[in-house]
């Protein structure tokens, strides 16, 4: 806890210039709800992001993207800490620390790392394989009590209280042991043409996915083509029609109705029809986001404030624990 509230860290990677529906119905928009009940620390996980190789320009201005979508969304700068991940350094050195308090047989149980490794082959680097201690760090210097994730990253925040009770039992009460926070709604997205999936922005597949960038006329051709079934019937039934049952998920997290409601009212209508209010209705939906975001990329001024500014604030609280550890294991004090 911080001040008496209870502590939220959650953060996104920096890989590629936009987010997509997943990431703001799945993310975002639970972020902007909770940050306002609790001291919230929302970071850009830039580090992270160089487990697969980068262009250093479009990873600079990725995460400036990313940073601004945060905004844009409904985080407010001035009381949610948003930042970089890599202007904090005490994320890596905790990372290290934390490396020789982790075991082997943790990480090779971890799926993450085997679904990863079979796609990047080439490239099956260290930092893949010892990246949930990287989130442990995260999570662990802002003594965060609360972390947002979708079920696939359960294993990790497991492995991250495995971590921090295993360094508590030694050194004493060093650590908060955080708890998972799964989102009612919108936790689970699944991609417009392949349903079985979740919507991804690195999907090859272009109409996949809606960015939160895309303009009203590709927002509503995307969901147009979505693929569907063949039983003429709009129902949800997730395991039998995965298609139609993440389109009324999507719908309703926009139109703010129930599944029961949304069912009855388009039923007996055709999949034409309804594919298409259910792009109208993400593209009003995301309006006022894409309005903000231009705003705040015509402000260089004020995104370099908010920078620096909550840089400093993240370096403070993550500093305050990483002091702690350090002195706990016994390193050497900073002679000043």
């Amino acid at each position: 806890m911080i001040d008496g509230k209870t502590v939220l860290f959650s953060g996104m990677q920096a890989t590629g210039s936009v987010l997509q529906l997943g990431n703001y119905l799945g993310a975002l928009k639970n972020w902007v709800t909770l940050s306002k009940e609790y001291e919230s620390f929302f970071s850009v996980v830039d580090l992270h992001s160089i487990t697969i190789r980068q262009e250093a320009a479009a990873l600079r201005s990725g995460a400036r993207n990313i940073l601004m979508l945060y905004i844009a969304a409904g985080l407010d700068p001035e009381k949610a800490c948003i930042y970089y991940q890599s202007h904090v350094p005490a994320h890596s050195e905790l990372a290290w620390i934390l490396n020789c308090f982790t075991y082997m047989g943790e990480l090779n149980r971890m799926t993450q790392f085997k679904d990863k490794s079979a796609k990047h082959e080439a490239n099956l680097n260290a930092g893949l394989y010892t990246y949930p201690i990287l989130q442990a760090a995260d999570i662990l210097l802002y003594q965060a009590d609360l972390v947002p994730i979708g079920k696939d990253q359960k294993q990790h925040i497991e492995l991250c209280r495995d971590i921090a009770q295993r360094f508590n039992a030694i050194y004493g009460d060093v650590f908060t042991v955080p708890e998972a926070y799964f989102g009612k709604a919108g936790a689970k997205i699944q991609s417009l043409q392949e349903p079985e999936k979740k919507m991804s922005k690195s999907d090859e597949n272009i109409n996949a996915s809606i960015f939160l960038m895309d303009d009203r006329d590709t927002i509503i051709r995307k969901f147009k083509k979505a693929v569907t079934d063949n039983f003429a019937e709009i129902k949800y039934d997730p395991e039998n029609q995965p298609g139609i049952s993440n389109l009324l998920d999507i719908y309703t997290l926009f139109s703010g109705k129930s599944i029961e409601e949304t069912v009855a009212h388009f039923q007996g209508g055709g999949y034409g029809d309804f594919k298409l209010a259910v792009g109208e209705a993400v593209a009003d939906g995301l309006k006022p986001l894409q309005e903000r975001y231009n705003e705040l990329k015509a402000d260089k001024e004020y995104i370099d404030k908010i920078i620096k500014n909550n840089a400093e604030k993240a370096s403070y609280v993550a500093n305050k624990t990483l002091r702690k550890v350090k002195k706990k294991i016994g390193f050497p004090e900073l002679i000043r």
